[in-house]
């Protein structure tokens, strides 16, 4: 079994949504032993911001016409799209960055779909776990409610366009303890921290059964 795992946080080892794939690797490799992970950082090594155009208007040109930047964006983009077609499945730690997908986020997505026919379900059927974490809070009642335009896009994409069967797990408030202007809400954030970690073990393990 190959498993692709996809990081996209800039905050290394101190990084939220990593910590949640990495307990749900855990589990998924102890449930089935010899499983092989593909990784990509996308924080720390971020895909070139101008290839996904590149690849666009490569796709559009002749193949004896094209530039060699277009040629290398459109081999990056079939790669990233061979990486999750071939991948039985897929953990997914993308962080909410300024209200919305991370840049880095962005840019695998766009390319990856460029690489893939049209219409591809890249995933179709595959078990995949999408790690989603924030700073703040911003369920119903809360002063940015509505403001996380992250989780709907990342769902749309990973089940509705790459048809995986997705779980989604989502933990807020993990600038508590790091901000002083919420500490108040410690507690509060100490409690989702560990329904998050429960829930990224149980879904290695389940993703792993599939």
């Amino acid at each position: 079994m190959s498993v692709l795992r996809i990081d996209a946080s800039i905050q290394g080892p101190r990084s939220a949504s990593s910590e949640l794939a990495d307990i749900a690797e855990a589990e998924w490799s102890a449930t089935h032993p010899g499983t092989t992970f593909v990784r990509r950082h996308l924080g720390a090594e971020p895909l070139p911001a101008d290839a996904w155009a590149a690849a666009v208007h490569g796709g559009f040109t002749p193949e004896q016409q094209r530039t060699p930047a277009q040629r290398d964006a459109i081999a990056l983009a079939r790669t990233l799209a061979a990486e999750l077609r071939q991948a039985d499945g897929a953990i997914l730690a993308l962080p909410l960055y300024n209200w919305g997908v991370s840049q880095h986020v962005k840019t695998w997505i766009d390319l990856t779909i460029a690489g893939g026919e049209n219409g591809e379900r890249l995933l179709d059927a595959k078990p995949a776990i999408v790690l989603t974490t924030r700073g703040g809070g911003y369920g119903p009642g809360t002063p940015r409610e509505g403001w996380d335009h992250n989780t709907a896009f990342l769902r749309r994409v990973v089940a509705d366009v790459w048809g995986a069967n997705l779980t989604l797990i989502e933990r807020e408030l993990t600038l508590a303890g790091v901000n002083p202007a919420m500490d108040p809400f410690r507690e509060t954030a100490e409690l989702m921290r560990k329904a998050a970690r429960e829930a990224a073990s149980h879904a290695g393990r389940t993703a792993a059964a599939y």
